[in-house]
């Protein structure tokens, strides 16, 4: 087949975050699909014809995009943060396993992009430079018992965790049943970070504990970090936020 996908990673927002290489993608592209925010981050050109769509049509999406490149158009599909990290990749692959055999054909490349727990993370300073995982709390596609599986067994492996997806309109609870299960575990002492809308206009970081953090305000944009037992706050100025970093030394027995 002549057409091709490209699944690309926008990154966090910045435009100078995205890589050449995403920038090489999107160039080539004659077919642009995505979430309606995520298209509207690349620029309209001649030639480009642009296909946004709502939150919850993944798979659809993916569809709909080989469809087009069966048919020798060269699309992007589009994703904030990295394709591969609860987003656009998984949905391509899953609807190429399932679709029509002659998808699996087609050229099909996925640009990374930094995500958004890596660039929070280069905000904050290094609070997963050790041993850390990422979980989505959105129970969209998996039931919220194994999401509480998860989330259990990492505290419990003394890992640095990543909560994506912490909260939305139709799930204002789950944040806070996941941060009252941390406090089964981890001292009400430990550092958590939340980062709204990293790099973007309306970015912003607050470092708490995890005590504190119960009654903290989130939404979709925030990626909360909970840290793990050696995950340490360096005070600063008056002011000024701490620097927050796990290192990457564990002492023994811990």
């Amino acid at each position: 087949m002549s057409g091709s996908v490209a699944i690309v990673g926008l990154g966090p927002g910045d435009r100078s975050l995205v890589t050449p290489a995403a920038t090489a993608a999107l160039d080539r592209a004659t077919d642009l699909i995505g979430y309606i925010p995520y298209v509207a981050r690349v620029p309209e050109r001649p030639g480009l014809t642009r296909h946004p769509s709502d939150n919850r049509v993944e798979v659809d999406r993916a569809r709909h995009a080989l469809t087009l490149a069966s048919e020798g158009r060269h699309v992007a599909i589009v994703s904030g943060g990295d394709p591969g990290v609860f987003a656009m990749a998984a949905a391509v692959f899953e609807a190429v396993e399932h679709g029509d055999p002659a998808w699996r054909s087609l050229s099909i490349t996925v640009e990374p992009g930094i995500t958004a727990m890596l660039a929070a993370a280069a905000r904050l300073g290094a609070p997963m430079g050790g041993d850390f995982c990422a979980l989505s709390l959105s129970d969209n596609l998996k039931p919220w018992e194994v999401v509480t599986a998860r989330l259990e067994a990492v505290l419990r492996a003394d890992l640095v965790v990543a909560l994506y997806n912490p909260i939305s309109s139709a799930r204002p609870w789950q944040l806070g049943a996941a941060l009252g299960l941390a406090l089964e575990i981890r001292d009400a002492t430990t550092p958590v970070a939340f980062a709204r809308a990293v790099t973007r206009p309306d970015e912003a970081l607050r470092v708490m504990t995890l005590e504190e953090a119960r009654q903290a305000p989130a939404d979709m944009a925030t990626l909360v970090i909970i840290g793990a037992s050696g995950t340490r706050l360096i005070p600063r100025g008056p002011g000024e936020r701490p620097f927050l970093y796990t290192p990457r030394s564990v002492p023994a027995g811990r």
